[in-house]
């Protein structure tokens, strides 16, 4: 049985489930940066990190910084996570780990990445890889409840981007 789980988790750790969405805006790196990362402005725009907070000391977006982040699903439920920022890279990548339960049931390593297409305009993506042994029985539920978020998420900074950018 042990290694019958050994395996399992072996398996599961090799072979995540990745969601991926993304977005051009007419914006600088520097723009999508700032929306992105106004934690505090997140109730406003996010209709899916409806709250985003830095919860190690000093508060500063830094790598190996927490977060505690409320997520808000389209059929009403929210959930609560912590996660570790592993990249905050100004103009081209934030990146964190999530882990629900003890770090091999699910673990979520989500990602945004900005690239430069033009002079005034980028490609936001937003992709997650989920790895763990619970992950196989949920990549359906990803499919259908997590990465619509993703969209509606990419979507609302693209309008709060615009929006900035016409003020």
């Amino acid at each position: 049985m042990v290694t019958l789980l050994a395996g399992w988790t072996a398996w599961t750790t090799t072979h995540p489930t990745r969601l991926t969405a993304s977005v051009e805006i007419d914006a600088t790196p520097d723009q999508v940066w700032q929306v992105l990362t106004d934690l505090p402005a997140y109730p406003e725009w996010n209709p899916f990190i409806t709250s985003a907070q830095v919860t190690s000391s000093g508060g500063a977006l830094r790598q190996g910084a927490h977060l505690r982040n409320v997520l808000h699903f389209a059929d009403g439920s929210t959930t609560v996570f912590t996660p570790e920022l592993l990249t905050v890279s100004p103009g081209r990548e934030l990146r964190w780990l999530g882990r629900f339960g003890p770090g091999w049931i699910v673990d979520g390593e989500h990602r945004f990445t900005i690239e430069q297409l033009g002079p005034h305009r980028v490609r936001l993506t937003q992709s997650e890889s989920f790895t763990g042994v619970a992950v196989p029985f949920l990549g359906g539920w990803l499919d259908s409840t997590t990465l619509p978020q993703f969209r509606l998420m990419n979507q609302a900074l693209a309008a709060r981007v615009t929006a900035l950018g016409q003020g």
